[in-house]
């Protein structure tokens, strides 16, 4: 029997999701904060704010979460891959590029996405070298950076 991948759709994918994202929060050493009400609200809505992606083959191999994003310099919509998880027992064995595959025909097709980006851990230099391997290089010149919960209210707060 093959890989399947199916959209999460259903409660009880949402909590094969979950289960796959907290494992990913262990494993990176993250504290997790997206439970089942935030995925919920995140992928269920009227406009969805994420996708997820699961890899089943006897029992949940792999997961991911996707969404969209659009990009000036890119000229074009492309896909953020904010999560991929493995399991542990089937890494090494392809299972994550083909989740990487997948992601990216779904999003070409929901929205049109001509590329991909991610963000790598420093400490996760297996990751990072699973990713360079399939293409994706350093983005030198950009520094990613956060604006918290706390500054974000404050900025909605501005010019009122």
């Amino acid at each position: 029997m093959g890989t399947e991948y199916r959209a999460v759709t259903t409660e009880a994918d949402m909590v094969l999701l979950d289960r796959a994202l907290r494992s990913l929060s262990h494993d990176l050493g993250d504290q997790h904060m997206a439970g089942l009400d935030a995925l919920r609200a995140g992928l269920m809505g009227d406009t969805p704010a994420a996708y997820g992606l699961l890899a089943v083959k006897h029992d949940l191999i792999g997961a991911a979460l996707y969404s969209p994003v659009f990009s000036t310099a890119q000229g074009a919509a492309g896909v953020y891959v904010s999560d991929l998880w493995v399991d542990a027992a089937t890494r090494g064995q392809g299972a994550g590029r083909c989740l990487l595959a997948e992601v990216a025909r779904r999003a070409e097709v929901q929205w049109g996405a001509a590329w991909m980006t991610l963000a790598v851990y420093g400490h996760s230099t297996a990751s990072r070298r699973f990713y360079e391997r399939l293409g994706f290089a350093p983005q030198d010149q950009v520094t990613q950076m956060r604006l918290p919960r706390a500054g974000l209210d404050r900025l909605k707060g501005e010019g009122r």
